[in-house]
């Protein structure tokens, strides 16, 4: 079945970041989810598909909401389930299961002291439990070592790689809405203290309070809206589970050129036609994985790729122009689709992309995905 072009995004809605200890998930969510019916000009009454993640319970959401959808899925938390609900919705509406299926993303970690990783962790797979004694306690262990083999292999160096937070905290400098606003140098990310070396500080992304909600419906039914649509255009996805709980030798490469090679032809578009990016940035490596894995430069050579301003604003590839999850909020990649769509609709300000007509996520981990979106004409 022929995806490409069978649903739009018609409107999205976000919460403030930060830290609110008086909201729990569930308000979070529906604190977006009237951010994005005010967004989209909606009635509640037309969502009859609902998609939560990291919400505690799909009924009790959708109980709070006073709504009774006909198609309900509840995903797992990780981030890497951001793109593959997109994809869900989609395929659901593109089958004619759902006319208009909104998609809410809730998150009060900062406010309950969530911890990626620990003794007791079980974020992931959950299967990692037998290297906890060699310190591969937590994700940002496996990019460090990730890191440093490909620092070991190609010659890239921490220096390089703070081209990446220096590009996104100077885009969100200009975006009201990001926790970490003030402008950083090479040499404050280089004296900045390590959390796993060779990763600083400024390496990890940011856990904080806050929400996400998308409301997707049929191309055909999108223009009947609020603001212009944004068209899904294509989208890709492959896992590299075998192994998994070590970090991968490849980086993931395999399952992003396969990703790649699925969202480019869905989407009848090719990489140079891209005017904006938003890349998952749990960590800052993930970034030069992800520009090597989906063919942005050759293996090998992302961390030279990425200098002289490339990634910001005015350069060849402006990518995470709201801060990303190293400056605006670890959104769990929810808050780069968002950004994705506010783009392509022009409402970016400070930080809009001039004459911006398609802009491709992708995510690098153990499920790849991708999602490339266009500009309605």
């Amino acid at each position: 079945m022929n995806l490409k072009d069978k649903a739009a995004v018609v409107g999205v809605g976000t919460t403030k970041y930060g830290v609110f200890p008086e909201h729990d998930d569930y308000s979070l969510g529906v604190w977006a989810f009237k951010e994005a019916l005010e967004d989209s000009g909606i009635d509640k009454s037309e969502i009859d598909g609902l998609i939560v993640n990291r919400i505690s319970n799909y009924q009790k959401m959708a109980e709070i909401l006073g709504i009774n959808p006909t198609f309900i899925k509840q995903l797992p938390s990780e981030g890497r389930q951001s793109g593959t609900s997109i994809q869900l919705a989609v395929m659901a509406i593109a089958l004619g299961i759902v006319k208009t299926v909104a998609l809410i993303y809730g998150n009060n970690g900062k406010s309950i002291g969530m911890k990626y990783g620990g003794m007791n962790s079980t974020y992931g797979s959950g299967n990692g439990s037998e290297w906890f004694p060699y310190g591969m306690t937590s994700p940002g262990a496996h990019h460090a070592l990730m890191f440093q083999r490909h620092m070991h292999l190609y010659g890239t160096t921490s220096e390089q790689l703070a081209a990446i937070p220096i590009a996104f905290r100077k885009h969100a400098s200009l975006n009201p809405n990001a926790v970490m606003r003030k402008k950083i140098t090479v040499k404050d990310h280089q004296t900045s203290r390590y959390i796993v070396e060779p990763l600083h500080i400024y390496d990890y992304c940011l856990i904080n309070d806050g929400a996400v909600c998308m409301i997707l419906t049929s191309k055909e039914r999108s223009r009947n809206y609020k603001k212009k649509p944004v068209i899904i255009s294509g989208f890709g996805q492959a896992t590299a589970f075998t192994n998994s709980s070590v970090p991968p030798e490849d980086f993931w490469y395999e399952a992003m050129n396969e990703t790649a090679t699925q969202v480019y032809r869905m989407a009848e578009v090719d990489r140079n036609d891209m005017d904006g990016l938003m890349i998952y940035d749990n960590f800052s490596p993930t970034v030069l994985f992800s520009l090597e894995g989906f063919g942005f430069c050759p293996i090998g050579e992302a961390g030279e790729w990425i200098q002289n301003g490339r990634l910001e604003l005015e350069g060849e590839f402006p990518t995470n122009t709201n801060g990303g999850h190293l400056s605006e909020s670890y959104m769990q990649g929810w808050n780069l689709n968002v950004e994705a769509v506010r783009q392509l609709r022009g409402e970016c300000l400070e930080r809009q992309i001039k004459d911006a007509n398609f802009i491709q996520y992708m995510c690098a981990s153990p499920v790849v995905t991708s999602i490339i979106y266009r500009r309605d004409y």
